[in-house]
C-alpha cells in the first residue's frame, strides 16, 4: 500500500504541572523570612562572653529585636576548615541536627585568639595564615587568607533564626502580654507559624516555626558551581526575582530543563572559583532549604585608570525550614583542595 503522507511524532515532552509543586511564593518559611529581613533587624555578638574549650571558641549573639541569646561555635578543623554552629542557647527541645553525614568526628586544631579591640576578636590557625574576624555590632565574620577577604558572613544581615515556642493550647493560659504576642501571631495565618496549608495537604507544627537563615558573600568571585541536582546549567545562575535553587528531593519524570526546581537529590555544598583561589560551603541541613545567589561582576571604575576595576562579589544567602546553623567554610585555596577537604568530612579514610 502505497503511503501518500507521512504522519509526523512527536517527542515533545508535556510540561511539568507546576501547580502540584510549591515555588518560592508558596513556601511560607522564605516568605516569613523575606518579611522580617526587609526591617533590618540586627544581631550583635557579645564578646564579653567569649569562653574557649579544647575544640572550639564559644560566644553569646543576641537580636535587638527578641533579646533571645544564641550561642556560636567556631571551630578549627585539619585541612584548613572553619566550622561555624548556632544554635537556640536553651531551645525548649534539642533542634534537629544531622547525624549521619559526617561519617566520624572532624579533627579539630586549636585556633588561637588575638583580640584587636574591644568590639572586635580575631581568631587565627597556629600558622596564622587563616583568620575569623568576627565584628560584634552588627554581627559579621570575615574569613580572611594572608590578609585578603575572601568571604564574609552576615554582611548583608541576613542571619535569622525562628525560636521553638509553647504550643499554642498551653500558650493560652501565660499572661496577657505573651498572650497579645501570641494573637499578633495568630492573625498571620498566611505565614505558616503554627499550621501550614498546600492543596489537601496540613503541616502542623506543634512547636511553631524553626527555620533559619544566613548569608555569606565570596569577594572577588563570579563563578559559582554545585548544589546538585537541578536540571539547569554546570555554573550557578543568579536567582534574581526568579525562584531560588530548591534542595528538596522529588521525583517528577518529565522535569523541565533550565530550571532550579529539586528533582531526585538535595546536596547542599557548592564551591565558587576564580584565578588563583577556590573556595567552597557545605550547608549541613536536611531539611528543605533555599538558596539565592547574586553576583555583581567587576566593572571599571572611571576613566583615569582604564585598568582599575571594582570587585566582583557573589552573594549566597541559604534558608532551612528547621534544625540548627552549621556550616563548614573550605577554604582551598585550589579545586583539589576543595575537593578532598570536602571529602574528609563526608567519607571515612
Amino acid at each position: 500500500m502505497e503511503v501518500s503522507e507521512k504522519e509526523e511524532i512527536s517527542v515533545e515532552d508535556e510540561a511539568v504541572d507546576k501547580n502540584i509543586f510549591k515555588n518560592c511564593s508558596k513556601i511560607a518559611f522564605y516568605r516569613r523570612q523575606k518579611q522580617q529581613l526587609s526591617k533590618k533587624s540586627t544581631y550583635q555578638a557579645l564578646l564579653d562572653s567569649v569562653t574557649t574549650g579544647k575544640d572550639s571558641t564559644r560566644f553569646r549573639i543576641i537580636n535587638e529585636a527578641t533579646k533571645v541569646p544564641l550561642l556560636a561555635e567556631v571551630f578549627g578543623i585539619e585541612g584548613n576548615i572553619f566550622r561555624l554552629k548556632i544554635n537556640e542557647e536553651t531551645p525548649l527541645k534539642p533542634r534537629y541536627e544531622v547525624p549521619d553525614v559526617i561519617t566520624s568526628k572532624p579533627s579539630t586544631v586549636r585556633l588561637i585568639s588575638c583580640s584587636g579591640d574591644t568590639g572586635n576578636l580575631i581568631l587565627a590557625d597556629e600558622k596564622g595564615d587563616l583568620k575569623c574576624h568576627i565584628t560584634a555590632n552588627p554581627f559579621k565574620v570575615d574569613l580572611v587568607s594572608k590578609e585578603e577577604v575572601v568571604m564574609s558572613i552576615n554582611s548583608l544581615g541576613q542571619l535569622y533564626f525562628e525560636h521553638l515556642q509553647i504550643p499554642l493550647e498551653q500558650r493560652a493560659t501565660r499572661e496577657k502580654e505573651n498572650a497579645s504576642i501570641d494573637t499578633s501571631q495568630k492573625n498571620q495565618e498566611d505565614l505558616g507559624l503554627w499550621e501550614e496549608k498546600f492543596g489537601k495537604f496540613v503541616d502542623v507544627k506543634v512547636n511553631g516555626p524553626a527555620s533559619i537563615g544566613l548569608d555569606f558573600s565570596l569577594h572577588g568571585f563570579e563563578h559559582l558551581y554545585g548544589i546538585p541536582q537541578h536540571a539547569e546549567s554546570h555554573q550557578l545562575k543568579n536567582t534574581g526575582g526568579e525562584d531560588a535553587y530548591r534542595l528538596y528531593n522529588l521525583d517528577v519524570y518529565e522535569y523541565e530543563i533550565h530550571n532550579k526546581m529539586g528533582i531526585y537529590g538535595s546536596v547542599p555544598y557548592l564551591l565558587a572559583h576564580k584565578l588563583g583561589r577556590t573556595l567552597g560551603i557545605f550547608w549541613l541541613n536536611s531539611s528543605e532549604t533555599l538558596v539565592e545567589i547574586n553576583t555583581e561582576p567587576a566593572v571599571k571604575m572611571g576613566p583615569v585608570d582604564a585598568k582599575q576595576k571594582s570587585k566582583s562579589r557573589t552573594d549566597v544567602h541559604w534558608m532551612s525550614e528547621s534544625g540548627i546553623i552549621d556550616v563548614f567554610l573550605l577554604t582551598g585555596p585550589t579545586p583539589f583542595d576543595v575537593f578532598k577537604q570536602y571529602s574528609s568530612l563526608t567519607e571515612n579514610g
